[in-house]
């Protein structure tokens, strides 16, 4: 490999490893946001804001804002399923769930994605990816087994929500194909925006969130949320692809549920035993498979 081709992966791998990283503790600080406001409408205020922000850098950057009129239909499809799925379902379900149990189930979204790619699009899974639906599966049965069972607790509607994230992102992934004809930094503004913003309304017609309850440490989540996971690293995320192949960065991303669990342990003091950690090796195994797959 040209030196000059090495120095860029290692850029690019650099890149992937601060989205990782702050995508990854975004997960405790989501926590720490719920604690003063309700989830759809704390998503959808950060979303909002970090949509604007990113608009303003599209524009730093001369990507243009205009929508082609073809393009009005797909991309509010791909907001309602990469987007409000992906961010409003699994930040309600961080209400039940803990940090190890919400960003599992969260990021078994591949293994979906390539069981529906079956029936929508006659990609028959193969044996590896038997073996990573496997893999996914006795993850996830270690994580929720044991002393009380999953469906039998008051913890099956967040698993419902992160699992519908994960499904329904899959869904997008696999029935959205066409490129949508916009620059990256464009499209993700418009797709953020588009599906943040619904947040705020149905936050504040069914949540009803008292605005003098954030606490300053709940002020300083919210600006993390914001500026970081929505911001910085989708930016770090576009750069990282611009230089990686993109399974390369995918593979690399399995770092942030790993970051999320690690992270909600030592500031929230959330259990990190024998149990979570198989459950991260298994699940994450049966995910690394099913990327590898794609």
């Amino acid at each position: 490999m040209p030196p000059s081709s090495n120095r860029s992966r290692q850029i690019g791998l650099l890149f992937v490893l601060i989205t990782a990283i702050g995508w990854g503790l975004n997960w405790p600080v989501m926590k720490l946001v719920l604690r003063d406001w309700p989830p759809l409408f704390a998503r959808g205020v950060a979303g909002s804001f970090a949509a604007a922000g990113l608009a303003l850098a599209a524009i730093a950057s001369r990507q243009s804002l205009a929508v082609p009129a073809r393009a009005l239909v797909p991309l509010c499809a791909a907001a309602a399923l990469n987007v409000f799925a992906w961010m409003g379902f699994s930040t309600m379900a961080m209400v039940w769930l803990s940090v190890s149990e919400g960003a599992l189930l969260v990021y078994t979204m591949p293994i979906w994605a390539m069981l529906l790619a079956w029936p929508i699009r006659g990609a028959r899974p193969s044996l590896r990816g038997i073996a990573a639906l496997v893999l996914g599966i006795s993850g996830l049965a270690v994580l929720f087994g044991g002393s009380h069972v999953l469906l039998g607790s008051d913890r099956w509607p967040g698993a419902a929500l992160a699992l519908a994230a994960a499904i329904l992102f899959a869904l997008g992934t696999v029935t959205l194909r066409s490129p949508l004809p916009l620059p990256p930094i464009s499209l993700t503004a418009w797709q953020v925006g588009l599906a943040c913003f619904p947040m705020i309304i149905l936050g504040l017609l069914f949540e009803e969130p008292r605005f003098e309850a954030l606490t300053p440490a709940g002020l300083g989540a919210m600006t993390y949320m914001t500026v970081v996971p929505m911001g910085i690293c989708y930016l770090s995320w576009f750069a990282a692809l611009r230089r990686l192949p993109p399974t390369t960065a995918s593979m690399a991303t399995l770092l942030t549920p790993v970051i999320g669990v690690v992270g909600a342990a030592f500031a929230l003091g959330e259990l990190l035993g024998l149990k979570e950690v198989l459950a991260l090796g298994l699940t994450l195994s049966g995910v690394a498979i099913a990327l590898r797959r794609e």
